[in-house]
């Protein structure tokens, strides 16, 4: 498939979900930033898992431990490949993108950082990128302090020199706001983080989803991303760390395979990446990612990108013309990933979310478990439209004819 050749509509017949109607009209499936569908390439991969190869992996000798172990260390590979990491084994399994935040926390944070040390996150940030760093803070009476945002939800980097210093241990930053789409210059930030000695741990969730990532280039410590928002199935996610980080953090959980040798009074522990990888794993979601890397990888995430790009442009100049329509982050797509938040009028973004389900319109409404980005823009919730590969020019259409309904019903 070259760059000209590309076609949506053609790439939706790969995504049963999406072949249905939804209140009697054909479903618009506009809340990706949560989830993504499923091709059938990632399903058959599931379903011939489970009928085929279904076994424990690493110390089975017989042939379906074998082949379950080669498939899910090959899905290592391929997600290794997807972010440019130099040696599979810097990527851990993780249920998804929050867990691995956590075990950075825990594994790396409870023996780095300590009374009087500094976390600089961002008001931008997921819950899932607060949360744990609260809870560090809390038990190691750390500060924990934030790099705040503009009226064009994009980070305020001036003060950026300010905030790091010999104090700060960790820097934890979003690649791509949930919320609002703002697409972070997280290479800069980790320069920055880097000339005080801090280590920086980059929330991937949105961002290997829409755009190529180089963890290399990048040069950050950690890199968190999840499959479920790219094509793959729910519980499966990575986290890539440097090798060397990896090899002195501590366990995150106790468990089989995680361990080298157990006596009585102490155990040594597994090499990395099976030193954190305690009890059986999702082997079949490692399978089911692996398979939607190598779907996406045949399309191109180039390709991808420059069609989302063509997307979230036209989106935005039509829901700029709907009378009411507010919307939230960046202005210019240069800086805006696929997703768009918006307000209209008084209508509550849960209300809006309702009318347009019932136009076969699937959005998203609430705070995004992103409250403080809520409480920055003094709205309760917006409402979140999010595109993907499949998503088309069309969807654009019955989004805006959706609110064309909102605006009947509220006057």
């Amino acid at each position: 498939m070259t760059s000209e050749d590309f076609d949506p509509n053609r790439i939706r017949k790969d995504f049963p979900a999406l072949d249905q109607t939804v209140n009697g009209k054909p479903l618009v499936y506009l809340d990706n930033a949560a989830t993504s569908q499923k091709p059938r390439r990632v399903l058959d991969a599931i379903h011939n898992y489970y009928e085929q190869d279904n076994a424990n992996v690493h110390r089975g000798i017989h042939e379906l431990s074998r082949r379950a172990t080669v498939a899910y260390e090959e899905a290592r590979e391929k997600v290794a490949g997807w972010i440019n990491a130099s040696d599979p084994s810097e990527c851990v399994w993780t249920r998804g993108t929050t867990e691995a935040i956590n075990l950075v926390s825990v594994a790396w944070g409870l023996d780095h950082v300590g009374e009087g040390d500094e976390i600089l996150i961002s008001v931008m940030e997921h819950h899932s990128n607060i949360v744990p760093w609260q809870i560090l803070a809390a038990r190691t009476k750390a500060k924990l302090r934030y790099i705040e945002i503009d009226d064009d939800g994009r980070l305020v980097l001036d003060d950026l020199g300010s905030l790091l210093n010999e104090r700060t241990k960790v820097v934890a930053i979003s690649h791509v706001s949930n919320s609002l789409g703002t697409i972070n210059p997280v290479k800069e930030i980790t320069e920055a983080a880097h000339a005080v000695g801090a280590v920086v741990m980059i929330d991937g969730a949105q961002g290997a989803v829409h755009t190529k990532v180089d963890v290399q280039d990048l040069d950050c410590d950690f890199y968190a991303f999840g499959g479920h928002k790219m094509c793959g199935p729910t519980g499966i996610g990575v986290l890539w760390g440097r090798k060397e980080l990896l090899e002195v953090m501590s366990p995150f959980q106790g468990g089989g395979e995680m361990i080298h040798i157990v006596e009585r009074d102490q155990s040594s522990w597994a090499r990395v990446p099976n030193k954190f990888e305690a009890g059986t794993p999702n082997i079949v979601g490692a399978v089911g990612m692996g398979a939607a890397v190598d779907y996406l990888n045949d399309i191109g995430i180039e390709r991808i990108e420059a069609h989302e790009r063509e997307i979230m442009t036209y989106a935005l100049q039509q829901l700029g013309e709907v009378p009411g329509v507010k919307i939230y982050g960046p202005k210019s797509v240069d800086e805006h990933s696929a997703v768009i938040s918006f307000t209209m009028g008084d209508a509550h973004p849960h209300d809006i979310s309702t009318i347009l389900d019932m136009e076969g319109v699937a959005v998203r409404a609430g705070h995004h478990c992103a409250q403080l980005v809520m409480k920055h823009f003094d709205v309760s919730a917006t409402a979140r439209a999010s595109f993907y590969l499949y998503s088309t020019k069309e969807d654009v259409d019955r989004l805006v004819a959706g609110l064309d309904q909102v605006a009947a019903i509220f006057n």
